[in-house]
């Protein structure tokens, strides 16, 4: 479990227990209780005070009043609710849209401004359209948590992605590409790349990518993706 994911987890557990063990803890996030100390003291240092009661039937406690009311979210997180909340209207199954536009349109203000440049790059590399009724998705699986933030470096930065690649029938590739556009097909998501190996646009699926790095020292120049007529940009479904 990557850090960030396993701190959230540790004051989401704090939370809803009120008081547990580092030993419970360590349990329930699958970590060492080294690692459990070392992720509370730098809890504490953003902010939250967790309280150590000694004796019998003590443990740790979180004081619900250190809780941070500033989203400190960082620029993956929510390009990841936004694409989330859109990929579900397009879909046509998001009741209260409404509401969540409100919501996230609280939570993009919680965003730096030095980072509103990079979310909004970010969101026009962004293709939503439908999946044909005949595609077969029985097969689909989990992203690897590690691939938004390689995306982030690797659309933002101009990197390349270097990444292991299972196709559909589980032939397993090391894969080297240039990051264009991202496709959602709901419920599928695609990587729309350059393959310069191939000299061409390719399309992966992003529960079938395993492994994602964005290459130090590389560059590469935006190129036009073809699309067809029925894939929307996102800054035209939000207009």
């Amino acid at each position: 479990m990557r850090f960030r994911l396993r701190h959230d987890a540790i004051v989401r557990t704090l939370r809803r227990n009120g008081a547990t063990t580092v030993d419970e803890l360590a349990d329930e996030v699958g970590a060492s209780r080294r690692t459990v100390l070392r992720d509370i003291s730098v809890l504490r240092d953003e902010g939250y005070v967790i309280q150590s009661d000694v004796g019998r039937g003590g443990g740790l406690r979180l004081d619900p009043q250190s809780m941070q009311t500033t989203a400190r979210l960082s620029v993956p997180e929510v390009f990841a609710l936004l694409i989330s909340v859109s990929a579900m209207r397009a879909a046509g199954n998001l009741p209260f849209s409404d509401l969540a536009d409100v919501g996230l349109a609280k939570i993009e203000k919680a965003v730096p401004s030095d980072k509103v440049r990079d979310l909004r790059a970010f969101l026009d590399c962004l293709h939503i359209g439908q999946l044909s009724p005949l595609q077969d998705v029985s097969d689909i699986g989990k992203m690897d948590p590690d691939l938004l933030a390689a995306f982030e470096t690797g659309f933002l930065q101009r990197q390349s992605l270097r990444f292991h690649y299972s196709d559909a029938k589980g032939r397993k590739t090391l894969r080297e590409v240039e990051p264009q556009a991202m496709l959602i097909l709901q419920p599928l998501w695609y990587l729309v790349a350059w393959d310069p190996m191939r000299e061409d646009f390719r399309h992966f699926r992003m529960d079938r990518i395993s492994h994602p790095v964005a290459v130090e020292g590389t560059t590469f120049r935006r190129r036009r993706v073809p699309f067809e007529d029925d894939i929307c940009p996102f800054n035209k479904l939000t207009r």
